[in-house]
């Protein structure tokens, strides 16, 4: 007999969460366990992906959703017992936009939808929250695997580039000369549905 689905429920994270939220991030993105899913950046960046002192700030300011996905009932945890399987963050911009970024799901867990229900779930809050009508993002260009899943769910490349924040550690130390950050955008539908 097949093992039961986990079923997959959403909270806003709190100050505790920190030290969780931090290790799910680097482990989907650095070091050889980011290796186990698609998601990696291992060959691109070394060290930390979230900075403590930013997530607080994200956690504590107005306009600013940390998304946290857990799962009860799997076949690796109790019918009682949550456990953290994915994050994202979500904030209205200075245009009334939303603004996702911190997206990670457990490597272990990628590539059975998780992603695309938390990404479903952040969107929901931008339109329902802020009522906005667009949701932007920032990726590294040279991940076009991760670029082809956002296209597939409705972003689309906008052609406008930033600079990758060389000389802060903060948001990792590049192995690499030429990366940069690539605007994706998706129209929302605001409101309450």
């Amino acid at each position: 007999m097949l093992a039961p689905m986990p079923t997959l429920t959403f909270r806003h994270a709190s100050i505790d969460d920190m030290p969780a939220i931090v290790a799910l991030v680097t482990a989907a993105y650095r070091g050889d366990s980011s290796r186990l899913g698609w998601t990696t950046e291992a060959d691109l960046l070394d060290g930390q992906r979230v900075d403590i002192s930013v997530l607080e700030s994200d956690l504590t300011r107005p306009d600013s959703y940390v998304i946290l996905a857990e799962t009860t009932g799997g076949p690796d945890n109790a019918e009682d017992e949550a456990e953290l399987v994915g994050c994202a963050h979500v904030c209205k911009d200075e245009l009334g936009r939303g603004y996702f970024g911190m997206f990670a799901v457990d490597p272990r867990g990628q590539g059975a939808g998780l992603g695309k229900q938390i990404l479903a779930e952040a969107e929901r809050v931008a339109a329902d929250l802020w009522s906005a009508r667009t949701m932007t993002m920032s990726v590294i260009d040279l991940r076009a695997d991760l670029i082809a899943f956002y296209e597939r769910r409705g972003y689309r490349r906008t052609g406008v580039y930033k600079a990758f924040p060389y000389g802060d550690d903060r948001f990792g130390l590049p192995r690499r000369d030429d990366l940069r950050l690539e605007v994706l955008e998706k129209e929302l539908t605001p409101g309450p549905r």
